[in-house]
């Protein structure tokens, strides 16, 4: 059995782990980490081995669990292949330009035997371009009718487990066959790509792994994903144990789609409580700034292909069977839902609104008729046939109380019909209800509005005027996803019988005018938002969404589905403690600025006091006389006096340098004599409003300033009051000499010019004004803050206010985008750096009599 602490979950994608190192024939460039990919050198001849050759032809890789293909086996035992054009996959293609070149990547409906995989897949890449992912049929039922279907589908759709007998608890080897599966995928689509020019595009929640395996081969690779399913709140998202792994290999997408608003707000909750990432609107583009990467959100809702509607309305077939269906309705008012059979498209609640309208109104009866056309269901499970059978029960309860011999209130169609039937029960329909209790899109109502605009033949047919206005009627339910963009709709709840029944008995009064005008309404936004329009729309997004690709430098952290890439400028680098210490042993003046909080101890440490390991480190810094150290921070300055009371030489900047002292004999200077702190009895009783309404948050006063904190807070509610807290203090305190900022979990007051890059400035004009220019400048911090005094240091190197050039080492604490030109990983590494070079200004005398060398120095600290 495996351990649910297992660390890797990549190793468990197969039997001898994964090796990501293995070439690859299609690319014509080098990957390598860290780095800056050169261009390419264009090699034209053909490749046996790669899907199409080397060119400048635009590549899309469309990735689904299913490629858009009908399959069937003749007796003979040949196989054959049809396109399936209404797919949505094949569809989609019509957003992109003529010359593209369209390769699809997914399994089969149907199983192939190994034996005659290579010469299915063969023909398929020829004929179709379709590169088939097998997967065996054990691994098949585990990934997509276990964990897809029993786990991933339900949760999304808002259904927890809550007793056994109900649903089915979290299952982790069905969670590794999901890993297994979308490793699998990721090997075809490497087989696809030529060039990490080539975009893919990953459909729906069977496959939200494959941005992190793909993303493992290819740092740049242009990846899109886009979820074609609901999106659940984070209360419900976060019951799913493996909800981190998910959310950070989504992550790993350039640009993410959902459907609607609701679904990207929940997605975006989700990040930022599981994850405390933060997101922000930037000319109207949602991003979430992941490692130095800008994850972009798209939310557009999928369209129809309104041209092959349309096509298939002027079948001769469908026109014979539109009039079928009118004579045999003549008289009545035909309502149509068309709904798959599963538990969340509402079927039952649908026919009880009928049932409870036809109770209420007894003139209906006899005069309207519901024709439910079911889809066969795509999963199997109890839940499934427990609707099924509801649903049957209740049409025939129906049908037994308010039918007759020449009247059935309720027509059930349960087996398959072929889609231009299905087209003609559209075009026919006087009302088209959809009930989903939860729904990704649902497209049914869209397709319901095209073909009720019908066409010339079927005008005739009818006997109508070629001019005559067409009619539709549209009941749908607040929680799918097509509903926000169907204004002129009945909108239900459909778990509200009552509900349900007064949008049926409303449609059946509705004027042929208003029917019209709601007609219309829907029709021009379904026609230019159709699926071509949605596909181009998102392949632009995705191309904005790389567009910055090579100007960043690229680094690979992070083990498993932890994976992560940090994009970062490309002159930003791991800072070399040998470098570092040659440098620092070859100085002849040396300006140090060390940042507290974070950096010597961390951030999450309890007892925030130094250590006497630190005090020591310090101190022997302190007492190399080639050495200024300071300790730049923002905490107060008597509780700084109190941690470095044994510090003799050590200078400290309190208040983000607001107080300066140089060292402990000497007195604390004010870098703004005489200030007026009037201002804080106007900040003060807006930031107690806050406090007392928002649970978790706290003021912390200090001489120069006032910090609202609120990381105890709950994360959503925090955010917003700090939001809502910045403005109006910015409003009250606008004819105040102060500032108001907002950095990691607080909102800060503090007075104009304050900065800890003011304090860089001070100490070094002061050093070069005594005649002891600092050829050696080290600075290191970790936040918002700090990154005054790198720019500050950067800004006084670029305008030569040095004598001479100084060894600059301004280092960031983390991997993370940053005015400074190194990192180091954590603040262990801080003090094991400090310690070191501790080390050398304590034994430099040695070095200078020749006792020892430098390499036995760096031993000697190692």
């Amino acid at each position: 059995m495996v351990s649910k602490s297992y660390s890797n979950l990549l190793e468990m994608s197969c039997g001898d782990g994964v090796d990501f190192r293995q070439p690859f024939k299609s690319l014509p460039r080098v990957v390598t980490s860290p780095g800056i990919i050169s261009d390419p050198d264009w090699d034209t001849r053909s490749d046996g081995d790669s899907v199409g050759s080397v060119s400048f032809v635009e590549r899309k890789i469309i990735v689904a669990n299913f490629l858009p293909l009908n399959c069937m086996k003749d007796e003979a035992g040949q196989w054959s292949f049809l396109r399936d054009d209404d797919a949505l996959l094949m569809q989609l293609k019509d957003g992109f330009s003529n010359e593209t070149d369209v390769i699809y990547v997914g399994s089969l409906k149907v199983h192939v035997d190994p034996s005659e995989q290579d010469q299915v897949a063969q023909k398929l890449l020829r004929d179709y371009r379709c590169i088939p992912t097998f997967l065996p049929p054990d691994l098949q039922q585990q990934f997509y009718h276990g964990f897809c279907k029993q786990q991933l589908w339900p949760l999304f759709h808002y259904m927890l487990p809550i007793c056994l007998d109900k649903g089915e608890l979290f299952d982790r080897s069905l969670f590794q066959a999901y890993v297994r599966a979308n490793k699998l995928f990721a090997d075809k689509v490497m087989e696809a790509i030529n060039t990490d020019d080539d975009h893919v595009w990953v459909h729906d929640y069977h496959l939200m792994l494959l941005p992190t395996f793909l993303r493992k081969r290819l740092h740049r690779i242009k990846l899109g994903f886009f979820l074609h399913s609901p999106f659940p709140s984070s209360e419900i998202y976060r019951s799913l144990p493996v909800r981190d792994e998910i959310l950070k290999s989504l992550l790993n997408a350039d640009l993410i789609g959902f459907q609607t608003f609701d679904y990207a707000r929940h997605f975006l909750s989700c990040c930022s409580r599981l994850l405390g990432l933060h997101y922000e609107s930037k000319r109207g583009h949602i991003g979430l700034d992941y490692f130095g990467r800008t994850v972009s959100l798209k939310i557009l809702s999928v369209g129809v292909h309104v041209g092959r509607l349309e096509s298939i309305l002027k079948l001769p077939a469908t026109v014979k069977k539109v009039q079928e269906i009118e004579e045999m309705y003549k008289g009545k008012m035909l309502m149509l839902g068309v709904d798959d059979m599963d538990i969340f498209k509402g079927i039952s609640l649908k026919l009880l609104g009928l049932e409870l309208l036809l109770d209420r109104n007894p003139k209906l009866r006899g005069k309207v008729v519901l024709v439910q056309i079911v889809n066969p269901a795509r999963s199997t499970g109890k839940d499934v046939e427990e609707a099924i059978k509801e649903a049957v029960s209740v049409a025939e309860r129906i049908n037994a109380k308010y039918g007759s011999v020449d009247y059935k209130p309720v027509v059930l169609i349960d087996h398959r019909i072929p889609f231009y039937e299905k087209i003609a029960f559209y075009a026919a329909s006087d009302c088209c209800i959809v009930n989903a209790v939860r729904d990704g899109m649902n497209l049914v109502p869209y397709e319901y509005t095209v073909c009720r605009q019908v066409n010339e033949e079927i005008d005739n047919a009818r006997g109508s005027d070629a001019n005559c206005h067409h009619t539709s009627t549209l009941i749908v339910s607040e929680f799918v996803g097509c509903s926000p963009s169907l204004s002129g709709a009945f909108r239900v709840n459909p778990w509200s019988v009552d509900d349900v029944a007064d949008a049926l008995h409303g449609a059946t009064e509705l004027t042929e005018s208003e029917k019209r005008l709601r007609h219309e309404k829907h029709y021009r936004y379904v026609i230019s938002h159709n699926v071509g329009y949605w596909a181009h729309s998102f392949a632009q997004d995705l191309d904005r969404a790389c567009k910055d690709h090579y100007s960043q430098r690229c680094w690979a952290i992070g083990f498993g589905l932890n994976f992560r890439v940090i994009a970062l400028s490309p002159g930003f680098r791991k800072l070399s403690l040998e470098h570092f210490a040659s440098s620092y042993n070859k100085a002849t003046r040396r300006a140090i600025f060390l940042d507290y909080d974070g950096t010597l101890v961390p951030q999450s440490s309890i007892n925030k006091a130094p250590s006497d390991e630190l005090i020591t480190i310090l101190n022997s810094l302190c007492a190399d006389p080639k050495n200024d150290v300071f300790i730049v921070s923002g905490r107060a300055r008597n509780l700084l006096d109190e941690w470095f009371f044994p510090c003799e030489k050590l200078g400290i900047a309190a208040e983000h340098g607001y107080f300066v002292r140089w060292n402990k004999a000497a007195e604390w200077e004010s870098s703004y004599p005489n200030q007026d702190f009037e201002w804080k009895h106007i900040a003060e009783p807006v930031m107690k409003v806050y406090t007392e309404t928002t649970d978790g948050s706290s003021i912390e006063p200090k001489e120069s300033a006032l910090v609202w904190h609120y990381l105890d807070a709950d994360h959503d509610f925090g955010s917003c009051q700090a939001k809502e807290l910045l403005g109006h203090l910015e409003r009250v305190l606008s004819n105040e000499p102060v500032v108001v900022k907002c950095g990691h979990y607080i909102v800060e007051v503090k007075p104009q010019g304050v900065s800890k890059g003011l304090v860089v400035d001070k100490v070094i004009h002061r050093s070069v004004n005594n005649g002891k220019t600092p050829d050696f400048v080290m600075c290191v911090g970790n936040d918002r803050s700090d990154e005054d005094m790198f720019k500050s240091i950067n800004d006084m190197t670029s305008i030569s206010a040095f004598p001479t050039a100084p060894e600059v080492f301004a280092c960031s604490v983390g991997q993370k985008p940053s005015k400074a030109k190194y990192y180091v990983d954590d603040t262990g590494e801080v003090i094991r750096l400090l310690k070191n070079v501790a080390g050398i200004s304590s034994h430099r005398e040695a070095v200078s009599h020749g006792r020892v060398t430098f390499r036995d120095v760096l031993d000697y600290v190692d």
